[in-house]
């Protein structure tokens, strides 16, 4: 793994020059590791500073894989397909509610245009529903009613991968 690290830096370096985030991180993991630093340190370190839970459950795997002992090639090459299946379906999901969330920011919009439409094409035909107590109470349950399925048609599509 270590020899994988000094190699992975000289192509990071290439790819995105030697001031790009990964390649100085993996910069930083080769100066460690050229000072006697566990590579499972640094691993579980880069992970508390990414922050990405991806990263953190590989750093796990892979300190857990060393220090049994464990086939680590099969180990690691395990859980980078079980990481990129996760991707791709966040991917699918993405691109699949992608369309709906556009329909659901128009179907939201429908009823004030609507509304405004009737408005100006026939003034004075919602009078009666703004002007008398049965009126307002009736188009107050609508509007309650309208923001629940706002709130509802947002839960729906923030659909969470974990």
């Amino acid at each position: 793994m270590e020899n994988a690290i000094v190699s992975c830096q000289k192509e990071l370096e290439m790819m995105y020059g030697p001031d790009g985030l990964m390649a100085r991180e993996i910069a930083y993991m080769t100066g460690q590791m050229r000072m006697n630093r566990p590579i499972e340190t640094l691993m579980n370190e880069f992970a508390d500073r990414s922050g990405l839970e991806d990263v953190e459950n590989f750093s796990r795997i892979f300190t857990i894989a060393k220090r049994s002992g464990g086939q680590l090639v099969p180990i690691i090459s395990h859980t980078v397909q079980i990481m990129d299946d996760r991707f791709q379906v966040k991917e699918e999901l993405r691109t699949l509610t992608a369309s709906r969330k556009f329909e659901q920011k128009v179907m939201s919009l429908m009823p004030f245009l609507i509304i405004l439409y009737i408005d100006t094409s026939s003034p004075g035909f919602f009078t009666v529903m703004y002007t008398t107590f049965m009126g307002r109470f009736i188009m107050t349950i609508c509007f309650m009613v309208y923001l629940l399925s706002c709130y509802l048609s947002r839960k729906i599509l923030n659909i969470q991968v974990g």
